[in-house]
């Protein structure tokens, strides 16, 4: 699933030829929203929130795309060949110049940009790891609320609630650089540790956030010289069964999570829990599960 990193990449790409212009055609593949209501419309702004990517019109309309696993951003020039069929098109904008479609999404939403305060998911969204105004303490806050004491590390950085734009890959590769075991519950872990965890997803994000960065090739630097991995690119996540790069423990992978489980991927010499030889099993065990 595209990451906050990558939804800041398709914002910055898709900017320059959406950003001004008026909008002549549109389409959607749902039946849901109406997007013809936005032709005619100049469009002010082209953002990204987290994991979605906002597009916001004169007239007070926003648009939300959430790409989930597997949706992309396309931009073709009018008569250009699409790389996709046409019939995995869930939108299509056309303004003077460019046509911007959107494949495989399974969120397209358009609504009232003034409602955006009490939008179910934009409201509640935590604060965005990539974005310049970034706060800290807000992040902690949401990250050591009491409600996830009980909750494993792994899960608290993926809720969009507390920190929005970590997903899948981020979680994995910032938890082992941190060195923490991503089964740890929240309650067990000091602040230091909270805000160590918060820094490093931030930095990653915004490494990777940079337009230069290869689209879709997520890459994971070392903090401390900033050398870039290779081959692999990162540290564990996708590396189940190969040595750690830092001790040659065999990594390990297994589903984390109760509503939607997604697999995480830990050294288990690396990323010990504190002192329990038992606790070091229960990952062993999630591992093959």
């Amino acid at each position: 699933m595209p990451e906050g990193d990558t939804l800041a990449r398709i914002a910055v790409a898709l900017r320059p030829y959406l950003a001004g212009r008026v909008v002549t055609g549109a389409r959607a593949r749902l039946p849901g929203p109406q997007v013809s209501r936005i032709v005619g419309q100049k469009i002010d702004a082209v953002d990204a929130a987290g994991k979605n990517l906002l597009i916001k019109f004169d007239g007070g309309l926003e648009l939300r795309t959430h790409l989930g696993l597997h949706g992309s951003w396309h931009r073709y020039r009018p008569g250009e060949t699409w790389r996709r069929p046409p019939s995995r098109a869930a939108l299509v904008i056309e303004v003077p110049g460019a046509i911007a479609v959107c494949f495989d999404a399974p969120v397209v939403e358009l609504f009232e940009r003034r409602a955006e305060v009490v939008h179910p998911t934009i409201s509640m969204l935590g604060p965005d790891l990539v974005a310049p105004e970034f706060d800290m303490a807000e992040a902690v806050r949401r990250l050591r609320d009491p409600s996830r004491a009980d909750t494993s590390i792994g899960e608290a950085v993926m809720d969009q609630r507390a920190l929005a734009g970590i997903g899948n890959v981020f979680k994995s590769e910032v938890l082992f650089m941190e060195r923490v075991d991503p089964f740890a519950t929240v309650g067990t872990l000091d602040e230091a540790t909270v805000e160590r965890i918060v820094s490093t997803a931030r930095e990653l994000l915004k490494d990777n956030a940079r337009p230069e960065a290869a689209a879709g090739r997520t890459t994971t630097i070392d903090l401390k010289t900033g050398a870039r991995l290779a081959p692999s690119r990162l540290w564990v996540y996708d590396r189940a069964g190969r040595p750690c790069h830092r001790c040659g423990t065999l990594i390990l992978a297994g589903p984390q999570g109760s509503e939607l489980p997604r697999t995480t991927y830990w050294c288990p010499s690396c990323q010990a829990p504190a002192g329990a030889p038992a606790a070091k099993g229960k990952a062993k065990a999630a591992a093959k599960r």
